[in-house]
């Protein structure tokens, strides 16, 4: 099998599961990527301050006691949705002129077990994968624990995909 079959298989393999799925074909420096790690850094303060990482928060979010989780991810689907229609209403590019690709979805039964299995797991950490990371930069070191678990969750997916309800 040459290189490119394989490129061109992994990432038929990689559409299944992504919404948007891009290659760019340009090689940068690795200090680069260090805007990256601005933005990640700046999201993790925000994610501190508006509370979004507190345990007791998405607690009450479970126990439906509180709007304060429901009006943020409400808000984030909201500027999603706003951000891919002018992303395809307007055919806007990469900062480097690259299109921007994004697939549409359909939907199966994995999508249900998988929200189920996903919300189980938020519930009884308090913890979903955007915010495990400010969470251990806070100083919860337990979570280092979930983290190793999603971590070992997505190996097991990984491992398994082929022989889940897709």
């Amino acid at each position: 099998m040459n290189t490119q079959q394989t490129h061109q298989e992994d990432h038929t393999r990689r559409h299944l599961d992504a919404m948007c799925v891009n290659e760019s074909a340009q090689a940068h420096p690795w200090y680069y990527n260090l805007k990256y790690m601005a933005v990640g850094i700046v999201f993790g303060i925000i994610f501190v301050k508006s509370e979004v990482i507190s345990w007791f928060r998405i607690q009450e979010m479970f126990h439906l006691q509180s709007f304060h989780m429901y009006g943020i991810i409400g808000s984030a689907i909201m500027v999603g949705m706003l951000s891919i229609f002018l992303i395809k209403r307007f055919d806007i590019r990469t900062i480097h002129g690259e299109k921007v690709s994004i697939a549409d979805k359909k939907f199966n039964k994995g999508q249900i077990y998988g929200g189920l299995l996903f919300g189980l797991g938020w519930g009884l950490t308090g913890a979903c994968p955007g915010p495990l990371f400010a969470q251990i930069g806070i100083g919860a070191t337990v979570v280092i624990i979930t983290l190793l678990s999603a971590i070992a969750g997505t190996w097991v997916y990984g491992r398994f995909r082929d022989h889940l309800p897709h």
